[in-house]
C-alpha cells in the first residue's frame, strides 16, 4: 500500500474539485436511499391512511419529498460524474507530465533498460489504471462510510435498535468484504497488469518487424506466442469476473438476510421508542424496509473496487519503478557560456558500459579545434560511435577527461551543451508531422526560405514538389522517406542548427556515391570554419580531411593525414587497399 502514497499526493494539486465530487457522491447517495425510503414510507402511509384519511393525511410534503430526492439523485450523479472524472484525468495528466519528465533524463543509459513497448505500457496503461484509484476506491468508500454515519443517525431519531442494527451490519461489511476480496483478486490484478504489458511489447516487436518476420516464415511462431500470453490473460480476467459476481451473490444475500432481521425485529414493537403512539408502525416498517434495500447500493461498488487494487498496485509499482530511476548523467543549472570559436581536448579517456565486462574505450585522446576536420575509421563495435555519444554526454567516462574551450564538458549546462554542437545519430528519427516541424526542431526560428534552402542544398529539393511543400505529412500516415532520405533531413537539421561542433555519425549511410559525393562537398564547404568529426567504416572523401583517426578494439592505433598513412603501410592502408580491391571488382562486374 506504500506505494500508492506518491499518488495520492498528486491530488492534492485538485483537493476542491475531488472534494467537490467526494461531496456530491455521498448526496447522490442519500438522494437515492431517501428517493426510495421516502417513496416506500409514502406509499404505505397512504394505503393505511386510506380515504378516511384524505383530509387528515399531508400528502403534498412527501410527494415533494420524493420529487425533490429524484431531483437531487439525478443532477448529483451527473454533476458528480462530471467532476469526478475531470479531477482524475487533471490528475493522470499530470501525473503523465511528471512521469515523462522524469524519463527524459534517463536517456539513453535508464531509458535502455526497458524495451519500448514495456515503456509505452507503463506510460499509457498503467497510468491510465491509477485512475481506478479514486474512482473505484477512494470515492465509492468514504461515500459509503459517511452514508452509513447519517442514515444510523437519521433512523436512531425513530429507532435505535433497528438504526443500529443496519448501521453496524453495514459497516461490518464496509470492514470485511473489501479486505477478503482484495486479497482473493490481487494476484489477478498482478498477473493481468503483467500479461497485459507483455502482450503490448510483444506486439510493438511485431508491428515493427513484420516485415521480418513475414520474409522468415517468423510470423505464425510469434502469432502463437501472444496468443498464449492473451489466454492467460483472459483467463485471469474470467477469475476476476467470478469474484465480482460472488461479491455481488454476497452483497445481494446480505441485503436478504438484513431486510429479514429488520422485519423480525420490527414485528416485535418498531416505533415505540422515539414514535409517539399514534405513528403509523406499518409505515415506518416500510419505511425500514425501502431503506435497508436502498443503503446497500452504496456498499455495491466498495467490493469490486479492492479487486482491482492488485491490479492498481502492480500499475503503481511499475510507474513507481521507472519514475525513482535514477539518470546516469546530471547537468548543473549554470555553466560557461557558449563560445562561436572552439576547442575540443579528449585526454586519456577510458569507458565501460554498465553491465559489460570489457571497456568500449581505452585511453583515447585527441584534440580539435574550429576549422579541423576529423574522421573516425574502424570496423563496426570499435568504439567510434560510442565516443560521439560521450561528447553529447549521453554518457559520462569512466576515467579521463573531456574538455571544451578548456572547461570540463560535465560543467557545461545542457542547453549551453546542445547549442555546441550538431548531431546527426546513425538512427534518424523522423516525427509524425509536418516536413516543416521536422526541421525546425534544429531551429524554431526559422523562416520558410532558409528551410527551402537547406532543402535543396542536401538534395531533397522535390519534397516541395507537392501542392503542400513544407507542410506536407511526413512520418506514420504521411510520406515514408528512405534511408537516404532519412539521413539527409539529419544532415539538413544540423545545417540548419549552426553549432560550431559538427557531429556525424555514418552521414553518408544508404547514400549512392554522386549523391554521397555532393554531400560530403556540402559538409566540407559548410563546416570551413567549425570543427568537425565524422565517424565512418568507409574511406570516400577522407583525403579531405585534416586528421583520419584509425581505431580498433577501442583504441587509435593510427592518425594522421590520408598520404601520410598510406606510406605508413599499417591499418589505414589495409582498409584503401581492401576498398580498392572491391572497387574494382565491382567495376568489372559491371562491365
Amino acid at each position: 500500500m506504500r506505494v500508492l502514497l506518491p499518488f495520492l499526493a498528486l491530488y492534492r494539486r485538485h483537493w476542491f474539485l475531488i472534494s467537490l465530487g467526494m461531496v456530491l457522491a455521498i448526496v447522490t447517495l442519500l438522494a437515492s436511499i431517501g428517493l426510495l425510503t421516502l417513496s416506500g414510507w409514502f406509499l404505505a402511509g397512504t394505503a393505511l391512511a386510506g380515504f378516511a384519511g384524505l383530509y387528515t393525511f399531508n400528502y403534498m410534503l412527501p410527494a415533494a419529498g420524493v420529487r425533490g430526492a429524484a431531483i437531487f439523485r439525478t443532477a448529483g450523479r451527473y454533476g458528480e460524474r462530471l467532476v469526478s472524472h475531470d479531477a482524475t484525468f487533471r490528475v493522470l495528466a499530470h501525473l503523465r507530465v511528471f512521469a515523462f519528465q522524469k524519463i527524459l533524463p534517463l536517456s539513453p543509459g535508464g531509458i535502455a533498460r526497458f524495451r519500448q513497448g514495456e515503456l509505452l505500457n507503463r506510460l499509457v496503461a498503467d497510468v491510465e489504471t491509477l485512475d481506478h484509484l479514486y474512482l473505484r476506491v477512494i470515492s465509492p468508500v468514504l461515500a459509503a462510510f459517511v452514508v452509513i454515519l447519517a442514515l444510523t443517525f437519521g433512523l436512531g431519531l425513530l429507532d435505535i435498535t433497528l438504526a443500529y442494527t443496519i448501521g453496524g451490519i453495514m459497516l461490518g461489511l464496509l470492514l470485511i468484504l473489501p479486505c477478503v476480496f482484495y486479497h482473493a483478486g490481487k494476484p489477478y490484478g498482478r498477473n493481468m497488469t503483467q500479461q497485459r504489458g507483455q502482450y503490448r511489447t510483444l506486439l510493438t516487436s511485431a508491428l515493427q518487424g513484420q516485415a521480418e518476420l513475414s520474409v522468415f516464415g517468423a510470423l505464425k511462431r510469434f502469432r502463437q506466442s501472444m496468443t498464449e500470453i492473451e489466454n492467460n490473460w483472459l483467463k485471469n480476467q474470467q477469475k476476476q469476473a467470478s469474484l465480482t459476481g460472488l461479491s455481488q451473490a454476497i452483497m445481494i444475500f446480505s441485503t436478504g438476510i438484513t431486510v429479514t432481521l429488520i422485519l423480525w425485529l420490527a414485528a416485535a414493537g418498531v416505533g415505540e421508542t422515539g414514535v409517539g403512539e399514534n405513528s403509523q408502525a406499518g409505515a415506518l416498517i416500510a419505511l425500514f424496509t425501502f431503506c435497508t434495500l436502498a443503503a446497500f447500493e452504496a456498499l455495491g461498488p466498495v467490493t469490486v473496487a479492492f479487486q482491482h487494487m492488485g491490479q492498481v498496485i502492480a500499475s503503481a509499482t511499475r510507474v513507481s519503478q521507472l519514475m525513482h530511476q535514477k539518470p546516469e548523467v546530471t547537468f548543473p543549472s549554470h555553466g560557461p557560456q557558449a563560445n562561436d570559436k572552439l576547442s575540443l581536448e579528449i585526454k586519456n579517456v577510458d569507458f565501460t558500459y554498465p553491465d559489460q565486462p570489457q571497456p568500449v574505450l581505452k585511453n583515447i585522446s585527441l584534440s580539435l579545434t574550429s576549422g579541423e576536420h576529423i574522421a573516425l575509421l574502424g570496423k563496426t563495435g570499435c568504439g567510434k560511435s560510442t565516443l560521439l555519444q560521450l561528447l553529447t554526454r549521453a554518457w559520462d567516462v569512466n576515467s579521463g577527461e573531456i574538455q571544451l574551450n578548456q572547461h570540463p564538458i560535465s560543467h557545461y549546462d545542457e542547453s549551453t551543451l546542445r547549442s555546441m554542437m550538431s548531431i546527426v545519430p546513425q538512427r534518424i528519427h523522423i516525427f509524425s508531422h509536418t516536413l516543416r516541424e521536422n526541421l525546425l526542431l534544429a531551429k524554431p526560428d526559422a523562416h520558410d526560405d532558409e528551410l527551402t534552402t537547406v532543402l535543396q542544398q542536401v538534395g531533397l529539393g522535390y519534397l516541395l514538389d507537392t501542392d503542400k511543400k513544407l507542410n506536407c505529412w511526413m512520418g506514420e500516415g504521411g510520406r515514408q522517406l528512405s534511408g537516404g532520405e532519412q539521413r539527409r533531413l539529419g544532415i539538413a537539421r544540423a545545417l540548419l542548427h549552426n553549432a560550431p561542433l559538427m557531429l556525424l555519425d555514418e552521414p553518408t549511410e544508404g547514400l549512392d556515391a554522386d549523391t554521397e559525393q555532393q554531400i560530403l562537398s556540402l559538409l566540407h564547404r559548410s563546416c570551413q570554419h567549425k570543427a568537425l568529426i565524422i565517424v565512418t567504416h568507409r574511406l570516400t572523401g577522407l583525403q579531405h580531411m585534416d586528421r583520419i583517426c584509425v581505431m580498433d578494439g577501442g583504441r587509435i592505433i593510427e592518425q594522421g593525414k590520408h598520404n601520410a598513412l598510406l606510406a605508413q603501410q599499417g591499418r589505414y592502408y589495409q582498409f584503401y587497399q581492401r576498398q580498392q580491391f572491391y572497387q574494382l571488382q565491382s567495376y568489372s562486374e559491371q562491365r
